[in-house]
């Protein structure tokens, strides 16, 4: 049972908006960014939400590894291609007006492909896959980030957590949407963990050494330092349990969100210079959009869409399971509970927000005080 208090979401998401105006963010970006933030928090997905406002953004803004204002420049387009430089700027908004190109193209000629260099973090993946998706048409991104995932037999953290992300319009409530990382665990979740007092299930994370690693905090630092790492979908540092899978989907992710932009990569994305000070994180996002009218046809896509979903839920259930689900079904049932109650903030994100508000002199008064 949730014990947390709520916040309203035109609260929460005007604070956030009065926030980022507040650090430079232009209003109409700000708007953009708040609503993906709150996005990630409608599915129930709290390590990419309000959770992440201050941390991730805020911070970063104030350390200069993050600029306000995104310069965003396109390096080449074609009828159905966009490349462009997001200038260390936010990369939500970078990834907004890219994808809005390219729902444009898809409806024009079948297809469209952009990619974004010079980026920073852009959210929630699924985020971009739904703008598609809400268009009746296919929408698939991924992005790569601050190193964190080992290759197999591998102890060293080379790759980042590198979501390949999917929406794919149906003909029910809520799209199949699937956004994962490739990672058995994505860096977000276990800073949710640490904030929250909370270990990291044994398997997850491997040591220099080959051993095992819970303490969330301590991870985390880990990370940064290069003493542990992230192990990808399916486990390691060996193959017994197949993690050459995810460890091969996290190249692809890799190879797509730093070669099709021209981008950087690896190590170089880890937004610390040599000599230990702060540097721009440089990441490279990637989007493809499909339109089933240039195939089947959008109704008819949904509908067998839909049909294999269905399907899928009423097969037969393993013993001590009533349900089984398909992509998106839980965030959307994460929305019906939540859309009247509010975003639910735990102590840590209550003492940020109070902090933000009074270091800004903004007017605000949280339930929660």
């Amino acid at each position: 049972m949730e014990t947390r208090p709520y916040l309203p979401w035109e609260l929460v998401t005007s604070f956030m908006v009065d926030v980022f105006e507040a650090y430079g963010v232009p209003h109409e970006d700000a708007l953009i960014c708040a609503d993906v933030l709150a996005e990630s928090d409608r599915r129930g997905i709290e390590s990419h939400g309000c959770n992440r406002f201050k941390p991730i953004y805020i911070d970063r803004i104030e350390r200069g590894t993050l600029l306000p204002v995104t310069d965003l420049e396109i390096v080449k387009e074609t009828p159905t291609t966009v490349v462009a430089d997001a200038h260390d700027g936010m990369g939500m908004v970078a990834s907004y007006h890219v994808m809005e190109k390219l729902l444009e193209k898809a409806k024009a000629y079948g297809m469209a492909g952009g990619a974004i260099r010079n980026s920073t973090h852009y959210g929630i993946a699924g985020y971009w896959t739904t703008m598609a998706s809400k268009e009746g048409m296919i929408g698939l991104t991924g992005t790569n980030a601050r190193p964190s995932i080992s290759p197999t037999f591998g102890v060293e953290n080379m790759m980042g957590t590198n979501p390949l992300t999917f929406s794919l319009p149906t003909d029910e409530e809520f799209p199949f949407c699937l956004d994962c990382a490739t990672s058995i665990v994505q860096r977000g979740k276990i800073e949710y963990w640490a904030r929250s007092g909370k270990p990291t299930p044994a398997g997850m994370v491997v040591a220099a050494d080959g051993s095992q690693v819970t303490d969330s905090d301590e991870i985390l630092k880990m990370l940064v330092d290069g003493t542990a790492a992230l192990a990808p979908l399916g486990g390691g540092p060996g193959d017994e349990m197949c993690g050459y899978k995810g460890y091969g989907y996290a190249a692809v992710v890799e190879i797509l969100s730093a070669a099709l932009a021209g981008g950087q990569f690896m190590k170089a994305l880890t937004g610390v210079a040599p000599d230990g000070s702060p540097q721009m994180y440089h990441l490279g996002h990637f989007f493809f959009v499909v339109d089933p009218d240039a195939f089947v046809g959008r109704d008819e896509f949904k509908k067998i869409a839909g049909q294999i979903c269905r399907e899928l839920r009423a097969s037969r259930k393993a013993p001590g399971y009533d349900r089984i689900y398909t992509a998106g079904e839980k965030e959307y049932l994460a929305w019906l509970d939540r859309k009247d109650k509010g975003v639910p903030v735990g102590e840590s994100v209550q003492k940020e927000f109070i902090e933000l508000r009074d270091k800004l002199g903004l007017d605000y008064t949280f339930p929660f005080e």
